[in-house]
């Protein structure tokens, strides 16, 4: 909950103008893609500590992302603990390894072979960091009451998208992981049945040996993700 649910449309000057003259904009444009371009999924971390700061205001700027009816349904369990680390990757790695014996389906399988994924997260254990995502299903009032959410995909989606983007500009390396099912990280993260985890990132500083598969810098050109109507 938001504490705005209920009161009156009010508006206000808009408090922050960031607006660019072409120029400038373009430029600005370019020089975040290219810094957004050395971003890389990884698995191979320094175990070094990354100060709990750092974590923090990248969380804020996710919190930022914007959502539906400003509903903010998400939450994210930041864990260094390393005991809790080596529950989640056990948890982890049950499910991934009947995923794996086939459980996610031939064709499925056959697409992550160019990525050179497994059973085996040892990186759950080795990343200074483990960042649990859980979208707010439905908001619960203090009385109890069940309050409808809106948009939750779209909303977390876009904030995990901020949030991603703020470790790399952090300085920070990630990795998404996605087992399923994951309903064993709300009991691992004391989380209420109305939070759904949808995403464990690992965050923390490249090890020295650390690789991409090749595969994953193969990216669309803009001709195809991208249609112009501009008149």
């Amino acid at each position: 909950m938001t504490g705005s649910e209920g009161a009156p449309y009010r508006p206000m000057p808009l408090p922050d103008r960031v607006a660019l003259p072409d120029d400038r904009a373009l430029a600005a444009a370019r020089a975040f893609r290219d810094h957004m371009r050395k971003r890389h999924s990884i698995r191979d971390f320094r175990p070094d500590r990354v100060p709990r700061e750092v974590i923090e205001a990248c969380i804020e700027t996710a919190g930022s992302a914007p959502s539906g009816a400003n509903r903010q349904p998400w939450h994210f369990v930041a864990i260094a603990d390393q005991a809790a680390k080596v529950r989640i990757r056990a948890a982890a790695e049950a499910e991934e390894r009947a995923f794996y014996a086939g459980g996610g389906g031939d064709e499925w399988l056959r697409a992550l072979e160019p990525i050179g994924t497994g059973a085996a997260k040892p990186h759950l254990e080795i990343a200074p960091w483990l960042i649990v995502v859980f979208a707010e299903r439905h908001g619960v009032a203090p009385d109890g009451t069940r309050i409808k959410n809106y948009y939750v995909p779209e909303s977390v989606g876009i904030a995990t998208g901020f949030l991603i983007a703020a470790l790399h500009h952090a300085g920070l390396s990630t990795l998404t992981h996605t087992p399923n099912p994951m309903k064993f990280l709300n009991a691992l993260c004391d989380r209420p049945d109305n939070e759904k985890p949808v995403m464990i990132l690992a965050a923390g500083r490249a090890a020295e040996n650390a690789t991409v598969p090749a595969a994953a810098k193969v990216k669309k050109p803009l001709g195809e993700i991208l249609t112009l109507r501009d008149g």
